[in-house]
């Protein structure tokens, strides 16, 4: 979500529309202000201690949030645009004290997060259902999330746009494996798997790891990315404990969150990436790998299915089954021609996948939304 606010608001302001970005101050030493590029800049607010605060007392915090927002908020503000659902509240109240039209992204929806996971507050789905129903404009990306936004939340087909994110191509484009590797510290001469991403049940580590260890051939997987929400910290400590478990605790190199541009390096060493989510409401991850042309094998669900064409850039499977994964990837790594072909196809794919484009289909609605009326909550 970072790196699509990021890269959609540098690309919106590139194109024209200026962007103001509010976001928690959590460090004494950060400006009020910080002027990124001509036409955006970063403004935090004080709500609560100007301190990290934990995920879960976030939404303690919403009411002092919007009114620092609409304190600060600029002049000749036309538009909202929340991303994530305590920014959905904090739009919802902004539009209404404002006048102000509301764009909403979610990015993750707590109903469809409830199947995994099991601690999502009932008040997210709640506060979802409020932004739903208030917001002017559903920003979505791809088909998937538009049906479960429709089929779980009761969202008016009408007021959803499907805009994909983009990748930029500048970082991630393919390279040379060997030259990777040895910035990475990896061997030549053996298979490598690649997980990257927030380490929490909804991601499926272990799917990846028993799916490393039947693969034949002794492949190593690196496990790029630390844990995230409050089953993060015991996903992981399950992760490591699986992989001695299983007798690969040598093959799965656990590596921290590296700064977004360094994860290509990640991609171009790896023969294969794994994304065995459970649910994706598009799937960055896989896009990014693409680009770099690394054929992906992904669980066949939300974004995924668009993203992956079916032994043509990767492999999709239809369940979360280790051994099929495993044997998806046995496919790849066997076949070196293949691959090869693969990783043509999947760079060439991911070039149709960019920021520009996702700024010019978001301008647009923005200038439609800012000439008619506003929706009224229901």
């Amino acid at each position: 979500m970072n790196v699509y606010v990021r890269e959609l608001a540098t690309a919106l302001a590139r194109s024209g529309v200026a962007c103001d970005v509010y976001t928690r101050a959590e460090n004494t030493a950060q400006a009020a202000t910080v002027r990124i590029e001509p036409g955006l800049a970063v403004h935090h607010i004080a709500a609560g201690p100007i301190a990290p605060v934990a995920k879960e007392a976030l939404p303690d915090l919403v009411d002092d949030f919007a009114e620092g927002v609409m304190q600060r908020i600029a002049d000749g503000t036309e538009l909202i645009h929340a991303n994530y659902w305590l920014s959905g509240q904090v739009g919802h109240k902004v539009k209404h004290a404002l006048d102000l039209p509301l764009v909403s992204t979610f990015h993750t929806l707590a109903r469809v997060k409830a199947a995994v996971e099991e601690d999502e507050p009932v008040r997210r789905a709640v506060s979802e259902g409020d932004t739903v129903r208030c917001s002017d404009a559903l920003l979505v990306s791809s088909t998937e999330e538009a049906l479960d936004l429709v089929r779980l939340y009761d969202a008016d087909p009408e007021r959803i746009e499907i805009v994909a994110p983009g990748v930029d191509h500048a970082f991630f484009a393919p390279g040379d494996q060997a030259q990777a590797r040895r910035a990475v510290g990896l061997a030549q001469d053996i298979p490598v798997l690649l997980f990257a991403g927030r380490i929490q049940p909804l991601k499926g580590l272990e799917v990846a790891i028993r799916a490393m260890a039947l693969v034949a051939g002794s492949p190593v997987l690196v496990v790029v990315g630390g844990p995230s929400g409050p089953l993060g910290e015991a996903e992981l400590e399950r992760a490591r404990n699986l992989a001695i478990e299983l007798g690969v605790r040598d093959r799965v190199r656990f590596v921290p969150p590296q700064p977004h541009e360094l994860l290509s390096t990640f991609y171009r060493a790896s023969d294969v990436c794994l994304v065995p989510s459970r649910s994706e409401s598009f799937g960055l991850v896989a896009l990014e790998a693409a680009a770099c042309g690394t054929p992906v094998v992904a669980a066949a669900v939300g974004g995924l299915r668009n993203l992956v064409e079916h032994g043509r850039t990767g492999y999709l499977v239809d369940n979360r089954d280790p051994a099929a994964f495993a044997a998806a990837i046995e496919v790849v790594l066997d076949d070196r021609w293949r691959a090869a072909e693969m990783s043509v196809e999947a760079a060439s794919k991911a070039r149709n996948y960019t920021w520009g484009a996702a700024a010019t289909g978001l301008r647009h609605l923005y200038e439609e939304l800012t000439s008619r009326a506003l929706v009224e909550c229901r």
